[in-house]
């Protein structure tokens, strides 16, 4: 319809988290605001996105916390002015998942061994390169590393043999979906306590974040790991009046995004006020929002 605000929305390659995030993302915004039309587009991910928002060729992009620590400080390019926060997703820690019938049980055993580390420009292998440096370890040095084009082609390789483990991430992951509901299912390989403070002392912007029991099948206890937490992030010539629509579907649409999906209870704007890095990095239409509801002052 004419009178809708057209945005598009950069998500990631089909089979991985953001786009199934995406979708009942896009629903949400579209039963709580009819005035706004979001358009899903696969791309290659959180390190395509970013620099897509910079050069305004999207309106909105998803990003794991990692890219967008490296963007907004300016770590291995040049510092980003373009990107504002929509909202926080969900928190994201990173750990392995192996079959679990195999042997492998510590970081320290899969050394050497075949690691699907996910999709080439997904922000998952930017938080496994963190998270490894912080244990002395290389992705390409330590293990026999596979870079994917399409997240969603990692499980077969898990499944027939042919890796020993995928590197991933957060509640319902897709690829960890496919492999933990296979018969004889998965188990998962993190940092161990004393792994995660070697991790953080390193890379301070890495929080201590736990997989809560029951994510997947098979699951019955919380898996501690560290983390962040992506965001949708926006391009910062968007509109004021569209990102306050935006938070404004997405803060009362909240039960109906969290029934659409588990691990999306946790896009509140409270949790993104939270986990912004800095608070002049949530938009400022967001920001109009948060203040009209008493979030901030």
């Amino acid at each position: 319809m004419a009178d809708k605000t057209v945005i598009v929305l950069g998500t990631a390659t089909p089979g991985g988290g953001f786009p199934a995030y995406g979708a009942p993302y896009i629903e949400t915004i579209h039963e709580y605001d009819s005035t706004l039309s979001i358009e899903a587009r696969n791309t290659k991910g959180s390190t395509e996105n970013v620099p897509l928002l910079e050069a305004n060729k999207l309106d909105l992009g998803l990003a794991t916390g990692e890219v967008t620590y490296e963007a907004i400080n300016g770590i291995g390019q040049p510092r980003a002015a373009n990107l504002r926060i929509i909202n926080a997703t969900y928190s994201q820690s990173g750990m392995f998942m192996v079959r679990a019938g195999s042997p492998y049980r510590s970081i320290s055993d899969l050394k050497g061994k075949t690691v699907v580390w996910g999709a080439g420009s997904s922000g998952f292998i930017v938080l496994a390169r963190y998270v490894m440096d912080g244990l002395g370890l290389d992705l390409e040095r330590d293990f026999k590393a596979v870079f994917l084009d399409k997240a969603g082609d990692g499980p077969p390789m898990v499944l027939d043999g042919r890796a020993a483990a995928m590197w991933g991430g957060g509640v319902g992951w897709p690829p960890f979906v496919a492999i933990a509901k296979t018969p004889g299912g998965a188990r998962f390989v993190a940092p161990d306590a004393d792994e995660i403070e070697r991790i953080m002392a390193k890379h301070s912007f890495l929080k201590a974040a736990a997989l809560p029991a029951g994510s997947y099948p098979g699951q019955d206890a919380p898996i501690a790991s560290v983390g962040s937490w992506p965001f949708v992030l926006a391009r910062a010539s968007l509109a004021e009046d569209v990102a306050y629509r935006l938070a404004r579907a997405l803060h009362r649409g909240a039960d109906a995004l969290g029934k659409r999906l588990a691990q999306a209870r946790e896009s509140t704007l409270s949790n993104t006020l939270a986990a912004a890095p800095r608070r002049d990095l949530i938009h400022q239409g967001v920001l109009r929002y948060m203040r009209e509801i008493g979030l901030v002052s």
